[in-house]
């Protein structure tokens, strides 16, 4: 298909997770085997350590590298997501009441407007404690 992007660093990731995840349980059976402070299971204990430590670098490098390094946000988009995300509703509780502000995300919803869209479509909140109810970075950021 043109354009394409297939996500195989992503997955060659899951799969360096999956082999350290077994190599975990490998290091936790031959570390519970040890007796007398002798533990004859300690080379495949190093081996699978050293090896998820050599996986999880060569990973990690070449995901910053190949999918990581370059992406960069796009504000204007990150913004309309926001906006059109009904769950936002949920801030004007406090100003509408859960019955209306739940109203109002379905409504969101169903026409594919934004939530503050909605609420000036019905006049809920004066437009100047619009952009206050609506802070979607307070959100984010907890009380205070």
């Amino acid at each position: 298909m043109p354009g394409k992007v297939n996500p195989v660093m992503a997955e060659a990731l899951m799969m360096v997770a999956a082999r350290v995840m077994g190599n975990h349980t490998s290091v936790t059976i031959a570390g519970s085997r040890g007796n007398f402070e002798l533990n004859v299971m300690m080379p495949v204990l190093a081996h699978s350590l050293l090896e998820s430590i050599a996986l999880l670098a060569g990973g990690a490098r070449a995901f910053a590298q190949r999918c990581v390094k370059g992406i960069q946000a796009n504000p204007e988009r990150c913004r309309e997501l926001l906006e059109r995300n009904p769950a936002i509703a949920t801030a004007l509780n406090l100003r509408i009441g859960y019955d209306r502000a739940s109203q109002v995300a379905k409504e969101a919803a169903r026409d594919g407007v934004s939530v503050r869209e909605v609420v000036r479509r019905h006049g809920l909140i004066p437009e100047e404690e619009l952009d206050q109810a609506l802070d979607v970075r307070g959100m984010t950021e907890g009380g205070g």
